[in-house]
């Protein structure tokens, strides 16, 4: 415990020694960039977006103070069940959800060899140092493989060989290597981790902090612990009607939960979550204390996010394949030389405009393939937001499946599932209902677990007359952008555009040649 502490005190002074300061003038060398990604991470699991949560994260809270927090991060969606898949596509690729080389408008909608522009690709061109670390499985091969130095392995276990401290140590020996060497190019590192996905074994002395056990006996619930985690304050026992995916990984087996969604499996679960993302904070500090000591920090931009949200309970999903605010959104911090400190913005960013983003970081031209959006403005405090209009889509089950869209601060969100048995419609102001309350959430039950009595307004606004222009704008909206971005379904309600529906399994992609260019993308998000 002594080094945990001694970890996160030294980190706490590396960002303090380098926080970047908005009157120093911008480093004249290209700057170095640190991605973090993990995997599975409402972003209402972290202090900077949810304040009661007890979950301790100091060197993220520096990050957070000392840089950005983006307050409308968001991923673009799935046509598949592992929603990891086409997130890490679009993240490295830059394309829409819709345009990708997995997806069922792949060969319509998708240039060839769109490896060779991912963001490994772009920066190896560029002269950058590459390098990886990251969970194996449901991500995008092609990109990895561009990597210069990869290390990739799936790392969910208890101890420091097993778990998170694993892909910290393969950085760490990266930098080792790249001091000694006297390597003087900028770096692009992707530090990512396979936690928080489950199975969320935690080490102990974390799993401590919060009450939580590593459960494994599908025939007992865990202990109970007053230093659990209460309650998510949109948790409930069951969904409101069913989500259209039979037999969905996530909402059935996961270790530790199954199909329960009582009290105990919940807070044990959100306790575990926690202790897998404390330890993640504890190797980011270490990270930076080795940037720090090598005089790289101050030319470095961090990024911090999740691939997508999760739920863990909240609204009575256990996983990704919804489209609620926990799910859809992801936390998102950025720190570095030009970023404005202590700021927070809306942003309206997807994770697809990472690839631009980067690029004009280092004054690259993005590739003609990507479809991103820079949201450097942002980060700048020159803009509030770089999109008014933001679409979400998942369809990994029966089709056409869930959509959302949001403008300002309202949403709407749809599904149509089970060949037509279930057609439902919900209508948000996030402004006055943030957590997406429903009816059910203001069952006296539910109430005296939670702790939380909703206000009259906070339920889902789609069957109250004194809004039915504001769905139909919503409607409108929805539609418009699934025509813009190609999405080949159309909803019960909706002209079907003389759309036939695409075939459930994409075409299959040769593997591409080095050196070769996408052609043009054919709209922005």
């Amino acid at each position: 415990m002594k080094r945990v502490l001694a970890i996160v005190a030294v980190a706490f002074l590396v960002l303090s020694a380098a926080a970047p300061s908005a009157e120093a003038p911008k480093a004249a060398k290209r700057p170095n960039i640190l991605f973090i990604l993990v995997d599975d991470e409402s972003p209402f699991d972290l202090k900077v977006y949810d304040p009661t949560s007890p979950l301790q994260t100091p060197n993220l809270d520096r990050l957070a103070a000392e840089g950005m927090v983006f307050d409308g991060a968001y991923h673009m969606g799935s046509f598949s069940g592992a929603v990891c898949t086409p997130s890490r596509h679009m993240i490295m690729s830059g394309r829409t959800v819709w345009h990708l080389p997995i997806g069922p408008g792949a060969t319509a909608h998708c240039p060839p060899n769109l490896e060779t522009n991912t963001i490994p690709a772009v920066f190896n061109r560029a002269g950058y140092a590459t390098m990886r670390t990251c969970k194996t499985g449901n991500s995008y091969e092609g990109a990895n493989r561009q990597f210069a130095v990869r290390h990739d392995a799936g790392k969910r276990g208890d101890t420091d060989e097993t778990g998170s401290a694993w892909h910290a140590e393969r950085v760490l020996d990266y930098l080792r290597e790249r001091a000694a060497s006297k390597d003087t190019r900028p770096f692009y590192i992707h530090f990512g981790f396979s936690h928080p996905h489950d199975t969320r074994d935690g080490k102990p002395e974390l799993l401590e902090h919060y009450g939580a056990v590593n459960h494994a006996d599908r025939n007992a619930l865990p202990p109970a612990h007053a230093k659990q985690p209460p309650l998510p304050g949109n948790w409930l026992p069951a969904q409101p009607f069913f989500h259209g995916h039979p037999n969905l990984r996530d909402e059935v087996s996961v270790s530790g939960v199954w199909t329960n969604r009582d009290e105990r499996t919940i807070r044990n679960e959100v306790g575990r979550e926690y202790a897998c993302v404390e330890n993640i904070d504890i190797q980011i500090g270490r990270v930076l204390a080795q940037l720090k000591a090598m005089g790289e920090l101050e030319n470095t931009y961090i990024f911090y996010t999740a691939d997508h949200g999760i739920a863990i309970g909240r609204h009575g999903f256990q996983g990704k394949q919804n489209l609620y605010e926990h799910t859809w959104r992801v936390p998102f911090l950025a720190w570095g030389p030009t970023v404005k400190a202590g700021a927070r913005a809306q942003g309206n960013i997807y994770l697809l405009d990472l690839l631009a983003t980067f690029c004009d970081l280092a004054a690259i031209p993005p590739p003609p393939s990507n479809e991103g959006l820079s949201f450097k403005p942002v980060m700048e405090g020159r803009a509030p937001v770089v999109r008014d209009v933001l679409y979400g889509a998942y369809c990994g089950g029966t089709k056409p499946g869930m959509r959302s869209v949001r403008k300002g601060d309202w949403k709407l969100v749809k599904y149509d599932v089970m060949d037509g048995q279930v057609r439902e419609t919900q209508l948000f102001n996030l402004a006055e209902n943030p957590d997406e309350l429903l009816a059910q959430h203001h069952d006296p039950a539910v109430v005296a677990l939670t702790g939380r009595t909703p206000k009259p307004a906070q339920t889902n606004l789609a069957a109250d007359p004194k809004h039915a222009d504001k769905l139909k704008e919503m409607e409108a909206l929805l539609l418009a952008e699934m025509r813009r971005l190609d999405d080949p379904y159309r909803l019960w309600n909706q002209p079907d555009d003389g759309l036939a529906a695409p075939a459930d399994k994409p075409p299959k992609v040769k593997p591409a040649k080095q050196g070769k260019t996408g052609r043009q993308g054919k709209k922005s998000p």
